[in-house]
């Protein structure tokens, strides 16, 4: 098998760190790029799982992968997210680049010849005995193909068929289960602008050079976690609708089941407010409840621009008495957990985690999750589940 040179690689590696799939992900454009690059420069038996860690996730020499699962986790994403790209924007790409599961040292395939078969200079005539054996022989070579290829199709769906449903499927099961649509539901930020304020004033502006712009604009990570969600209900094929700001009406939630994403301080208080795990904005240091009672999981540094270093979040999936549907909420004390959160309930390997702990019959109870993120040059890493909870 004729191996693609390393220009073409680097290549077809720029074209996938540039692509939908990857440009979201700043932790998985350099997972990726760093088991390229060591592969490349020879350095393929040094992709450990522990170099990983230090070297890409900036973990501590004394790291140790069995009590961290973060570098496992990003390899599903990464392979994840490759199957994607080459399923839909990549499909004609000449290179594949893949990430074998049980490995971290990828491998590069020629999936198209680059040229078509040169004719021998001075060779004018070719029989046509010569012709029709070698029509003879695509003939039957293609239909070997074709019976290869339904035997592994026959074989693939009859495995799909045989599999277990997988904990992202068992998670969602009860959401999307009705036949009616699930509502993606995001609320508004208010902003304050200064309207037609002239940008090269000296002097400081009043309050009254403010405009409240209460209806106009949706938070960042709330978007990232709309786009991550409907992503995965599309892959799974399930009717779904997103709602904005005040489309959203308590009548909708009776309706179908609701995906709730971000933390709204007066649309659904009343609702997560009543959940055992609580977003408290109320008090000093803002953080989450348990019961009513202030927890450890707290930022009290947090500034007016809300750009933090951490973050926590909440995933609440319910069946809630007043609405008579299935609810689940997506939330965190800032945008980074919400886009954290939003990876967490749609990556099997996220979920697959933080239900190790899950009781029997989880999948047909109620459940909270408290995750921790940390948020590195804007991005907010891989989850760690601090608490749970099932009734």
């Amino acid at each position: 098998m004729i191996s693609p040179s390393e220009d073409a690689i680097r290549a077809e590696l720029t074209r996938l760190l540039s692509s939908h799939e990857f440009r979201a992900s700043k932790r998985s454009q350099e997972f990726l790029r760093y088991v390229v690059e060591h592969t490349l420069s020879g350095d393929a038996d040094k992709l450990k799982e522990r170099n990983i860690g230090i070297d890409v996730f900036g973990r501590p020499s004394s790291y140790d992968p069995t009590d961290d699962a973060t570098v496992r986790v990003k390899a599903g994403e990464v392979r994840k997210r490759l199957g994607l790209y080459y399923a839909s924007e990549g499909a004609h790409d000449p290179i594949r680049i893949d990430l074998p599961g049980g490995t971290y040292v990828p491998e590069f395939r020629i999936l198209e010849p680059g040229t078509a078969h040169e004719i021998t200079p001075g060779v004018h005539e070719v029989s046509v005995a010569g012709q029709d054996r070698r029509a003879r022989r695509l003939f039957y070579g293609a239909l070997a193909v074709l019976a290869v290829v339904i035997g592994l199709t026959a074989w693939t769906l009859g495995w799909r068929i045989r599999q277990p449903p997988s904990e992202l499927d068992q998670f969602w099961a009860p959401v999307v289960s009705s036949p009616m649509p699930t509502s993606i539901c995001a609320a508004y930020v208010p902003v304050y602008s200064l309207g037609d304020r002239d940008p090269n004033e000296k002097t400081p502006p009043a309050a009254r050079d403010f405009i409240s712009l209460p209806d106009q604009f949706v938070g960042g990570g709330d978007l990232l976690a709309v786009s991550r969600v409907s992503s995965m209900l599309t892959r799974m094929r399930r009717p779904y609708q997103v709602r904005i700001g005040n489309s959203v009406s308590f009548h909708d939630l009776r309706e179908s089941s609701a995906i709730l994403i971000g933390y709204s301080y007066t649309r659904w208080r009343e609702i997560s407010s009543q959940m055992r795990y609580f977003i408290d904005t109320t008090r000093h240091p803002v953080g989450i409840t348990d019961n009513g009672e202030m927890t450890k999981w707290t930022l009290p540094n947090l500034p007016p621009n809300r750009q933090t270093n951490e973050d926590y979040a909440i995933v609440t999936r319910v069946f809630h008495a007043d609405t008579h549907a299935m609810l689940v909420e997506i939330a965190g004390i800032t945008q980074y957990g919400t886009a954290a959160a939003a990876d967490l309930v749609t990556s099997n390997d996220l979920i697959a985690e933080a239900l190790k702990p899950a009781p029997p019959g989880w999948h047909s109870k109620n459940l909270q999750f408290v995750l921790h993120t940390k948020v590195i040059s804007g991005e907010a890493t891989s989850p760690t589940i601090v608490a749970t909870y099932f009734w």
